[in-house]
């Protein structure tokens, strides 16, 4: 981790307990625009924005006159201070001067200024009233106003639906450079961001929303630099192994969600009456109940023409079970390390009651009905599922998975699972 070199790196006011937004325009080799971009950024601030503000050029160990240029401003202009990294890197400049700052709200934005500047004050209004804790512009609502080439909009939008898919975030916009955080919970999940370059952003949004923080975001005008010096190639290549990184850190716990969430007093919200592990339990297994079910009635309609009512049911009722188990397990009641087999055991024996009713249900039918109508019999199979659902969970949450079981040695108790999304 490196940290903002102490020589005469920086400029700063007088008084900047006081401030109330810190905005970091990082830069790496721009001696061409810095100068105008920040003048401009200074006017506006001055001239337009209600709020205190201090400007933080964050210079990641540029080759040019980028450090002089930098300098000279932060002499030249009010409430602007420079700061000069020894390495590169736009997410490390960012975790030093965000980790340090004394602001109520942090933020930063892209140098070339692709974003335009009125959405300065509602990207920052919704986190001074505490209304939201992160804040982000979006160029992917329909009500953003975007200038750039099929290929950037493309691989955004991949990029995007990538995050969605494997990390199931929630937010439109991972890259764009143009975002706010209140600085309270900054500070308290900069330490579990690793990366330190482009994937930053990313990381620290997915642990934002997993922490249970409220994310705001703000469509935005934006115009693509066609200077810019982003290697899309190996920028790409590194954000698929941050994915892949964070991925991992969620599957196996190493991110203390829970612990998070409970420090930011961000935990689920409840339903009156209902204890909160319930009320998610329910959700979830809900969720795996319904794909079960789906899985259970296809298998049975493919399997009951060649083996009949009573064998199709068991068969599907069988390798759907499995699954659901296993499935549940994971998901639902957030159990990790050993007792598997004993857990698919008791699962089966769950199982034996389901197939009792399911059985009995299709018995009953038949001696109501020898030659029901197979839309009849999926009709009933599918209530006596429902009513087999109620009592596979309630087995499932007091008994197979419950958390009261008499005390195990530590090596063989199974672990509960971190905090995860609904």
């Amino acid at each position: 981790m490196t940290s903002i070199e102490a020589s005469a790196a920086l400029v700063l006011p007088t008084d900047t307990g006081t401030t109330d937004v810190e905005i970091v325009v990082p830069v790496y080799n721009e001696e061409r625009d810095l100068a105008k971009s920040v003048r401009r950024l200074h006017a506006y601030l001055h001239d337009e924005f209600p709020f205190t503000t201090m400007i933080t050029i964050a210079d990641n160990a540029s080759s040019d006159d980028t450090w002089p240029i930098a300098q000279r401003l932060a002499g030249e202009l009010s409430n602007v201070r420079a700061v000069h990294l020894a390495a590169k890197g736009r997410g490390r400049a960012l975790h030093d001067v965000w980790n340090a700052s004394n602001a109520r709200i942090v933020a930063y934005m892209d140098v070339d200024l692709s974003t335009d500047l009125a959405a300065l004050l509602p990207l920052i209004a919704p986190l001074m009233s505490g209304h939201s804790d992160v804040a982000i512009g979006t160029r992917l609502s329909r009500t953003a106003r975007v200038v750039r080439g099929p290929r950037r909009e493309i691989i955004s939008r991949g990029y995007n639906l990538l995050l969605h898919a494997t990390l199931r975030a929630r937010f439109s916009d991972a890259q764009c450079g143009f975002k706010a955080m209140r600085a309270e919970y900054a500070r308290a999940l900069l330490p579990y961001v690793y990366d330190r370059n482009w994937f930053f952003d990313t990381e620290l949004l997915v642990l934002a929303e997993r922490a249970g923080l409220r994310i705001h975001e703000v469509p935005v005008d934006w115009v693509d630099d066609p200077d810019s010096r982003v290697d899309i190639v190996a920028t790409a290549i590194a954000d698929l192994r941050g994915i892949a990184r964070v991925g991992r850190a969620f599957a196996t716990g190493a991110l203390p969600l829970r612990d998070l969430r409970q420090q930011l007093g961000r935990q689920p919200i409840g339903l009156p009456g209902v204890p909160p592990s319930l009320a998610r339990q329910i959700l979830r297994f809900a969720a795996v109940g319904a794909a079960s079910t789906l899985a259970y009635l296809l298998l049975f309609v493919v399997l009951r023409a060649g083996l009949g009512a009573q064998l199709a049911n068991l068969v599907a009722l069988l390798v759907t079970a499995v699954a659901n188990t296993a499935a549940n397990r994971r998901f639902t009641f957030g159990v990790r390390g050993e007792g598997v087999a004993r857990h698919q055991l008791q699962g089966l024996l769950v199982f034996g009651l389901g197939l009792a009713v399911t059985s009995g249900a299709l018995a009953a039918l038949s001696w109501i009905s020898p030659d029901p109508s197979r839309f009849v019999e999926v009709a009933v199979l599918l209530l006596a599922n429902l009513a087999a659902t109620v009592l596979r969970f309630v087995l499932l949450r007091e008994w197979v998975f419950s958390t009261r079981r008499p005390a195990q040695t530590a090596s063989h108790r199974a672990v509960p699972d971190v905090e995860t999304l609904p």
